[in-house]
C-alpha cells in the first residue's frame, strides 16, 4: 500500500506536465490502483512517471531564480512606481547588491532549485524501487540525473557551497559541499550520463521535445567548463571549446533564421532551441513575463484578458547599446502605445501611454513614473492570456549559445579567427555587419544583446570580472548602485529561512553570522 501511496504522488505530481498527452490536461483517472510493478512499462506510464522532475523547472522561467540571475545585472531593473512592486525593498535590494539573507527573491531561489533537486531524487528512487524495470531504465535514470546536475548547477552558481544531496532519502547529509567539489562531482556525473541520453532532436524524436538529450547535457557540460575560473579558481577554455563545438557539429539543430521565432507563443517548432520548459496556456501555465514588464495599458496594445503589472524592465543605458541597426532592438518597447487596432492609446481609453527609454531612478512616486522604462517582447505577447501565463516555451539552451561559448573559448585562447566566424554568424542574423577585429569587450556585449533577459546575464558578467578583474558585476550603475565594497556579492547568502531549519548551512562571507 504504501508503494501505492507513493505512485499516486507520483501521478498527480505530474498533472499539468507538458510531457503528457501532447499538452492535453491528464485525464482524472485513479491511478492508486496501478499495481507498481505495472508502472514504468509503455511511454505514457514512463512520462508521466518522468513529469515531477521538469515540472519543478516552471518557476525558473519568471520567478526568483530568473530575478537573481536578471535584476541583479545591467540589463534588467525592477523599479518602485509610488508603492507598486517595493514588497520590502526585496527588488531594490537585487539591483543594489544589498540582498540580505531575508529577502524573499533569495529564499524563492533556493526553495525552486531544492525542490527541483528533490523531485529528480524522487523519481529516481522510483525507478531504482521497481520490481519490473522497464528496459530502458539506466537511460531514463541518466536523463533525471543530467536534469538534476541543471538545478545543482544553477544553485551552486547562486550560493556557492550548498548541500549535495543525490538520494531521496531522510540521512542523507544536508551539509554544504565546497563549491570546486560540487564541481567535480557534475562534470564527472555529466560525462557518465550524457552518453546514455537520447541523441535525437525533438524534430526527429517529438516525445523528445522539453526532456534534457545529449546535446542539452554537452550544453550544460559547456557551460561548466565556461566558469571554471569562478567555481574552482582555475579556467578550463579547452573544455568549453570542446563540447560546444560537440553541439555545433552535431548538426542537430541549426540557427531559426527569424531571431524572434525563437520565442513566439507556437515556439515549439524552433530548430535552435535545444532545452526548453514547456508551458501550454491554459493548461500549463507560469511563463508570466508579459505580465512582469508590460505597462498597464499594454492590455489594449496585446488583447490581453489582465491588465500587467507594470514591473520589469531595460536600464536605459543597457538598451542604448543596442545599435539601431539591430533587429534584436525590437525585443524592447518605447514610444507612443497603440491599441492592436493601430489607435493611440489616449483619453478616454486610458491615460496617454508613451514608455521613456529613461530610468534614472530606481523609485518615483510621480505618475509619470509609471511609463519609464523599455519593455521587454522578446518572448512574444499572446493575446487572450493574462495572469496565468502564455504558452510561450521558456528556452534555456539554444544553439546560439554554443556559437558564443565556442567563440569566448577560442578567444580566450587566442584564436580570434574562429570566434570572428561564430560570432559574426549572430551578428549576421541581427542584421548587423561582419566584425573584423573582436575583443573580450565586444564579445560581452554581443552577448547581452543576444541573450537579453534569458537568465545568463549574472553568470556572463561575474565569469568576465573573475577573469580580468574588471567590475563587471559589482561596478556601478545608473541608477544609483554603487560599486560593491569587495566582491561577496559574487554569490548571495544563505536564506535565513533555510538556515533556520538546517543548522548545518553556514552563512557565506560579508553577510553576518
Amino acid at each position: 500500500m504504501k508503494n501505492k501511496k507513493i505512485l499516486l504522488l507520483l501521478v498527480l505530481f505530474a498533472a499539468g506536465s507538458s510531457f503528457i498527452e501532447s499538452c492535453k490536461k491528464l485525464p482524472q483517472n485513479t491511478y492508486s490502483v496501478v499495481p507498481v510493478g505495472n508502472f514504468f512499462q509503455t511511454p505514457a506510464q514512463i512520462s508521466a512517471g518522468l513529469a515531477p522532475a521538469y515540472t519543478a523547472a516552471t518557476p525558473l522561467q519568471t520567478e526568483s531564480v530568473f530575478q537573481l540571475n536578471e535584476a541583479t545585472t545591467d540589463e534588467m531593473v525592477i523599479p518602485t512606481r509610488g508603492n507598486n512592486w517595493y514588497d520590502g525593498g526585496e527588488h531594490q535590494q537585487l539591483w543594489l547588491h544589498t540582498v540580505d539573507a531575508n529577502n524573499a527573491n533569495d529564499n524563492g531561489g533556493w526553495t525552486d532549485l531544492s525542490n527541483g533537486i528533490t523531485k529528480c531524487n524522487f523519481v529516481i528512487s522510483i525507478i531504482n524501487g521497481l520490481a519490473t524495470k522497464p528496459a530502458n531504465a539506466p537511460a531514463l535514470i541518466a536523463e533525471i540525473s543530467v536534469l538534476r546536475d541543471y538545478y545543482i548547477f544553477l544553485m551552486t552558481d547562486l550560493y556557492g557551497n550548498i548541500p549535495l544531496v543525490t538520494a531521496y532519502s531522510t540521512s542523507a547529509s544536508l551539509a554544504q559541499v565546497k563549491r570546486a567539489d560540487i564541481y567535480a562531482y557534475l562534470v564527472n556525473d555529466l560525462i557518465k550520463n550524457i552518453p546514455l541520453l537520447s541523441a535525437d532532436n525533438a524534430t526527429t524524436t517529438p516525445a523528445n521535445y522539453g526532456h534534457m538529450n545529449q546535446w542539452g547535457g554537452y550544453m550544460l557540460l559547456a557551460k561548466l567548463y565556461l566558469n571554471a575560473q569562478v567555481y574552482t579558481g582555475t579556467a578550463d577554455w579547452a573544455n568549453a571549446l570542446k563540447y560546444a563545438n560537440m553541439v555545433i557539429a552535431s548538426g542537430k539543430y541549426s540557427l531559426q533564421p527569424n531571431f524572434f521565432d525563437n520565442f513566439s507563443y507556437n515556439n515549439r517548432t524552433s530548430v535552435e532551441n535545444i532545452f526548453v520548459i514547456p508551458f501550454n496556456n491554459p493548461n500549463i501555465g507560469g511563463n508570466v513575463i508579459q505580465m512582469y514588464t508590460l505597462n498597464y495599458n499594454n492590455i489594449y496594445t496585446y488583447n490581453l484578458v489582465n491588465q500587467p503589472y507594470n514591473g520589469f524592465c531595460a536600464p536605459t543605458a543597457f538598451y542604448d547599446s543596442f545599435d539601431n541597426a539591430d533587429l534584436r532592438k525590437k525585443m524592447w518597447i518605447v514610444g507612443p502605445q497603440y491599441t492592436s487596432t493601430g489607435a493611440l492609446i489616449q483619453p478616454p481609453l486610458a491615460p496617454l501611454t508613451t514608455l521613456s527609454k529613461y530610468v534614472l531612478e530606481l523609485s518615483n512616486p510621480a505618475d509619470s513614473f509609471a511609463y519609464a522604462g523599455a519593455r521587454s517582447v522578446k518572448y512574444q505577447p499572446q493575446p487572450g492570456t493574462g495572469g496565468s501565463g502564455t504558452s510561450n516555451d521558456g528556452v534555456r539552451f539554444r544553439l546560439a549559445d554554443a556559437y558564443m561559448m565556442s567563440a569566448e573559448a577560442s578567444l580566450r585562447m587566442g584564436d580570434v579567427a574562429n570566434a570572428l566566424i561564430n560570432v559574426n554568424l549572430i551578428r549576421s542574423r541581427a542584421g548587423l555587419p561582419a566584425l573584423s577585429t573582436l575583443t573580450l569587450d565586444d564579445l560581452l556585449k554581443e552577448r547581452g544583446h543576444e541573450f537579453a533577459w534569458e537568465g545568463w546575464r549574472r553568470n556572463d558578467l561575474i565569469r568576465f570580472e573573475v577573469a580580468s578583474g574588471t567590475h563587471y558585476y559589482t561596478g556601478a550603475r545608473v541608477p544609483t548602485k554603487t560599486q560593491d565594497a569587495d566582491n561577496h556579492t559574487l554569490v548571495f547568502p544563505i536564506p535565513q529561512p533555510q538556515r533556520n531549519t538546517n543548522p548545518l548551512l553556514a552563512q557565506n562571507p560579508g553577510y553576518g553570522n
